[in-house]
């Protein structure tokens, strides 16, 4: 065969190779755009958000005040296989040591949340720690389970900013809005630790901010301005759904600068809770008073009370 015929032979094996190539590409892409679309095709609900015990204790508030977040940070793991249970544990456990907490971890079956998120936690740097509820997406490893988890963190940020009264908006590519990847806070905020996720997970699975950001609207458009958390019996936190709440703040003069927590039995009396305590000049969310021996009491989690003379109230729980 000549050289002449060889050269437009060769062309063709590289036209086709790289049509091959595209096509890899855009059955890739077209498989990943389908993400929402399964879970909406196939009725895939979220599991209802527990609350479960947390032991960060470094209660600050947000740059506005208590309860005042202005987005949620979305995060992932990057620890293959490990559920949220598995990730609740690490981080209680871990947290003095790797300096790092957030609000919440969802997976394929759970929506766990371990601190109150009217407190900020350390999860993306000062900027963001001062600002925003955070949550970590476990990593999954069938398309089918990655459907269901980021399913659940989903429905996790649309149910917080329903809550706190934000819109959902997408910060990723302007630097503004509610809904922030920590690749985002990052990019604009640069004291994040040079962290990108959930981005290069996202990938992974052809998934986006954007599709994310889109998948938050449709929970937030069904919800009926309610924000459900299950709050059980073993669970360590009031149902912060309730508008009925006022605050606390602990007084700075008692001793040693913490105030120790009692539990309230079935007959009424209180017995102090060994290692739970709350610091001085922190605030707290109450949703119930309760008398026992001449003294009186506000709860501040599902089964935790506040002695009221250890506290001063700045908000009264309305009638």
């Amino acid at each position: 065969m000549s050289k002449a015929r060889q050269v437009p032979k060769l062309l063709q094996i590289v036209v086709a190779f790289a049509a091959f190539l595209l096509s890899l590409s855009g059955a890739h892409n077209v498989h990943a755009e389908t993400i929402n679309e399964y879970i909406e095709q196939n009725n895939i609900q979220p599991n209802e958000i527990h609350r479960v015990n947390g032991t960060f204790d470094q209660m600050f508030g947000y740059r506005n005040g208590v309860g005042r977040p202005e987005g949620v940070v979305i995060h992932e793991t990057a620890t293959p296989g490990a559920s949220a249970w598995n990730e609740v544990t690490y981080f209680n456990r871990e947290w003095r040591n790797a300096q790092t907490y957030v609000h919440a971890f969802a997976d394929a079956n759970n929506i766990l949340q371990i601190h109150d998120t009217d407190y900020g936690v350390w999860g993306a740097g000062p900027w963001a720690n001062s600002r925003m509820i955070q949550i970590e997406l476990c990593e999954e490893n069938t398309r089918a389970n990655f459907a269901r988890s980021v399913n659940n963190q989903a429905y996790f940020t649309a149910v917080m900013l329903k809550r706190y009264g934000l819109t959902p908006s997408l910060a990723d590519g302007n630097g503004s809005g509610t809904i922030w990847s920590h690749n985002a806070i990052n990019q604009y905020h640069p004291s994040a630790g040079g962290h990108t996720d959930p981005i290069g997970y996202f990938n992974k699975w052809g998934y986006t901010m954007w599709q994310f950001y889109e998948l938050v609207q449709y929970h937030f458009n069904r919800l009926n301005g309610s924000a459900p958390v299950n709050n059980g019996t073993t669970n360590n936190a009031t149902n912060s759904n309730s508008d009925k709440t006022g605050t606390v703040r602990i007084n700075s003069n008692i001793r040693n600068n913490l105030t120790l927590l009692s539990s309230r039995q079935d007959d009424g009396s209180m017995t102090i809770i060994g290692d739970r305590a709350l610091p001085s000049a922190s605030n707290w969310k109450i949703d119930k008073v309760a008398t026992y021996a001449g003294q009186t009491y506000y709860r501040v989690s599902t089964n935790e009370w506040v002695l009221a003379s250890e506290c001063t109230v700045t908000k009264y729980i309305p009638e």
